[in-house]
Order: C-alpha cells, then sequence, then structure tokens
C-alpha cells in the first residue's frame, strides 16, 4: 500500500525542512508519532525507535519500528526505511518526503509512506493517516511559523 499526501506549507525550505528530516521531531506536530528515541545508528545512518499509536473508535492501535535514514538531501528529500535489527523479517515501511520551492517563503511538501504488513487494512490505515495528516499539517505549520 502507499499513501501520498501534498500540502502547501508557509516557510523556507530549511525551515520546513528541520522538522520532517529528523524522526525525533515528529512528535511535535504529528499525533500519529506517539514516542521516538534514537536507536543505534546503522552504519553512519541515524536511527530511531519509534511508537506509533492509533484510535480507531475504541480501538487502540500500536506499532514500534526501527526507522533508519537512508536518503538525506538537506532541504530536499529524506528517505526513512524500517531496518530491524533483531534477525526475523519484518513488513517494509518507508517514508518519503520531499520539498519543492514554491514561491518566497512557500514549499509544496509531498510526503510518502509504504506500507507491507497487515497489521491495519488499507482503509483503516488511509482514515487514520487521513486524518492525522489534517492535524499534523496544522501543527506543523504552527511550528513553522513561530
Amino acid at each position: 500500500m502507499e499513501i501520498e499526501h501534498a500540502r502547501t506549507i508557509p516557510g523556507s525550505p530549511e525551515q520546513v525542512f528541520s522538522l520532517v528530516d529528523d524522526l525525533g521531531a515528529y512528535p511535535s506536530w504529528m499525533e500519529l508519532v506517539h514516542g521516538v528515541t534514537v536507536a543505534e545508528p546503522a552504519g553512519i545512518q541515524p536511527a530511531w525507535d519509534v511508537e506509533l499509536r492509533a484510535q480507531v473508535g475504541p480501538f487502540a492501535r500500536s506499532k514500534r519500528l526501527r526507522m533508519v535514514r537512508v536518503v538525506h538531501e538537506p532541504h530536499h528529500r529524506v528517505v526513512f526505511e524500517r531496518i530491524e535489527v533483531d534477525g526475523r523479517r519484518h513488513s517494509p515501511w518507508i517514508l518519503r518526503a520531499s520539498l519543492r520551492e514554491l514561491g518566497r517563503d512557500e514549499v509544496e511538501l509531498v510526503m510518502t509512506l509504504e506500507y507491507g504488513g497487515a497489521l491495519w487494512t488499507g482503509a483503516v490505515l488511509q482514515r487514520v493517516l487521513d486524518d492525522h495528516v489534517e492535524r499534523g499539517t496544522a501543527a506543523l505549520r504552527a511550528l513553522v511559523g513561530r
């Protein structure tokens, strides 16, 4: 499954990128990302232990992932991939963020999530992400505006 959202964010590419290139910043603007701690790096690539948590009606789901930043092009693009170190096989998670400067102090942020597991079905995951993206976009705009 692949889900993509594009949003216009007021601010410079540097400001917006500083909030999407470090997973440790995500809890400040994306409620779905419940907790993040720095993990042992994968070689020279930084890594984070991420806890995702979502409420769907009376049911809560949570998922822990070890995410590694595998692409880092400052102010333009960042890619995180799930790379676990427990020796077991895991469903893929890939998060991409790309920025395109639209004009003075405005960028288009495109976030893409590829998910290969069965924990959340497509419709449920889509609804949860849509809700969180809307709230997260507002929070991200507020952070950049400070």
